[in-house]
């Protein structure tokens, strides 16, 4: 097993090549972001003006990278930059939706999304703390329970209404996190694309793939320790064509992968502390397992699941598990997407639209 290999899905948004049957009190001070300084933008909390003008007129069906980031602004939670977008109907018009990024993704994954959703619903995207625009603290312990803190923060103090949680891969997790804590009423109901089993590979479940490979695991985790190590592998992978590559062979439709795909993945991965939070994650706890805890939910849950997943299959213990759940809980619902790889929304957003627009507009209302 050659340790680039790793390395490289590791900073894509899904885990480790290793995982086979799974890939990881805030201020109510909204700040422009760091990136975009000198433009003025209003995100008020609270009233009807959480679209301005300039936002509202900038993102059409089919979202650039420029118009993403022109319309991102920030949020200071405990101390940190967050980067967020906020985009459709105002409030009390619309429902929200909270789009939550996967491992090594960012809020430009979901351009193939926004736009559509909006049409209908108020969409707020959202880096996680380490990803994207979002500032990478050096030194900082990344936990799932902390990007589970964070989205609650958010939907109390950003977006102040029960929000519909959609999330991808290891922001499938948080969100699974996030729905099981929150005690506020905050979660209306939660969609998971090719939901992960943990943080990182050493979620413990019962798939003798990861019994095999646990040791080297372990190994694995002691060789990233070494800064040397981490930053020649991590500086290996961020070259283009090994982003490609590696996108190639978990998209399954590979026209999917074009050039602002390897941008999105490449940019945030040459930020300071980028590397610090790829080494924190992969070697840092798996956090709760996503087995145990959605069968206890009591909202509406949708589970879209690509059948050429390399990451999270449909015969490992995630997948068989949440494709068992509709029979025994009738607040659940599973659909498989044929030809379509972890990252579902990018790799064929058309199949997730089909299932996903419709499942929002039959939410009950309150």
């Amino acid at each position: 097993m050659a340790y680039s290999s790793s390395l490289s899905s590791a900073i894509l948004p899904f885990q480790s090549r290793f995982s086979l049957p799974y890939p990881a009190s805030a201020s109510r001070l909204l700040i422009p972001a760091r990136r975009w300084k000198d433009r003025s933008v209003t995100v008020a909390v609270g009233d009807e003006r959480l679209v301005s003008a300039p936002i509202a007129k900038s993102i059409g069906k089919n979202v650039s990278l420029a118009e993403i980031e022109e319309a991102c602004t920030t949020w200071q939670w405990r101390g940190f930059n967050i980067n967020f977008l906020v985009k459709g109907k105002v409030a009390g018009d619309g429902l929200p939706v909270l789009l939550v990024h996967g491992f090594g993704a960012s809020i430009p994954h979901w351009r193939r999304n926004i736009g559509v959703i909006a049409e209908e619903h108020t969409v707020y995207a959202i880096d996680l703390l380490g990803f994207g625009a979002s500032d990478k603290p050096e030194g900082f312990q990344y936990t799932m329970e902390t990007w589970a803190e964070l989205i609650l923060d958010f939907l109390d103090e950003v977006v102040g209404r029960p929000t519909v949680l959609v999330g991808n891969s290891v922001g499938s997790l948080a969100c699974v996190i996030a729905a099981s804590e929150s005690s506020k009423g905050l979660v209306r109901g939660l969609a998971l694309l090719n939901c992960s089993g943990g943080m990182n590979n050493k979620a413990i479940v019962d798939d003798w793939r990861i019994k095999l490979l646990f040791p080297l695991l372990l190994l694995f985790d002691i060789l990233l320790k070494q800064h040397w190590i981490a930053s020649a592998l991590f500086n290996r992978v961020k070259e283009r064509d090994n982003l490609r590559n590696i996108l190639e062979s978990v998209y399954g439709n590979k026209e999917s992968v074009d050039d602002d795909l390897i941008e999105i993945i490449r940019g945030p991965a040459n930020d300071d502390g980028a590397l610090d939070a790829f080494v924190s994650i992969v070697t840092g706890p798996p956090g709760p397992n996503p087995v145990c805890l959605v069968p206890k939910l009591n909202i509406l849950v949708l589970i879209l699941w690509g059948d050429e997943d390399p990451f999270t299959p449909l015969d490992g213990p995630v997948g068989r598990c949440f494709s068992s759940l509709p029979s025994p809980l009738p607040n659940i619902s599973f659909f498989v997407l044929e030809g379509v790889g972890h990252c579902p929304h990018d790799d064929r957003p058309e199949a997730v639209h089909e299932k996903l627009l419709p499942w929002l507009s039959n939410l009950p209302k309150s």
